[in-house]
C-alpha cells in the first residue's frame, strides 16, 4: 500500500527528442540559406557594374583577381589545371554551370583568355558575375 493512497505506474525513463529534431532542423534551414552567401565573400573581387545584372546561380565560380591569379572557388589554379579541372567536374556533371568573377581593372584580353580556357574546357553555361548598378 502506498502511504496516499496513489500507486506510482512508474518512473519515466525515455527522453522527448522532439524539442531537440525541432532545434536542429530549425539551424539545419538557417546554414542551408545562409552557406551560398558566406561562400560568394571569400574572395573580395571589386567585379563591373551593370544595370540589368542579376544574381548567378552557378555551381562552380571562376575568379581572376586583380593580380591575375586565377581561382576555382578558393582553390588557385594556372589556365592548364583549371582546364583539367572543370572537364573532370564536366564528367560527373554535364551540365555543369560556371560563374565568372573577374576583377574590374583586368585588362579585357586577360578576361576573354579565362572565357576561351572555360570554353574549351567544354563548359557551355558560363555566366558573368556583375553588381547590381544603382537605381537613377
Amino acid at each position: 500500500m502506498a502511504a496516499g493512497g496513489e500507486e506510482r505506474e512508474g518512473l519515466i525513463t525515455g527522453i522527448n527528442v522532439t524539442p531537440l529534431v525541432d532545434v536542429v532542423l530549425v539551424l539545419l534551414i538557417i546554414f542551408m540559406a545562409t552557406a551560398p552567401l558566406i561562400s560568394r565573400r571569400a574572395l573580395a573581387v571589386a567585379v563591373p557594374k551593370a544595370a540589368t545584372g542579376e544574381r548567378s546561380t552557378a555551381a562552380l565560380r571562376v575568379t581572376r583577381a586583380a593580380d591575375g591569379q586565377i581561382f576555382l572557388e578558393k582553390t588557385p589554379q594556372t589556365l592548364a589545371t583549371l582546364t583539367q579541372e572543370l572537364q573532370t567536374r564536366l564528367k560527373l556533371e554535364p551540365d555543369l554551370h560556371v560563374s565568372v568573377a573577374a576583377e574590374e581593372r583586368l585588362p579585357y584580353g586577360d578576361v576573354v583568355e579565362l572565357l576561351d580556357t572555360i570554353r574549351s574546357a567544354g563548359v557551355k553555361k558560363v555566366a558573368l558575375d556583375v553588381r547590381p548598378a544603382p537605381q537613377k
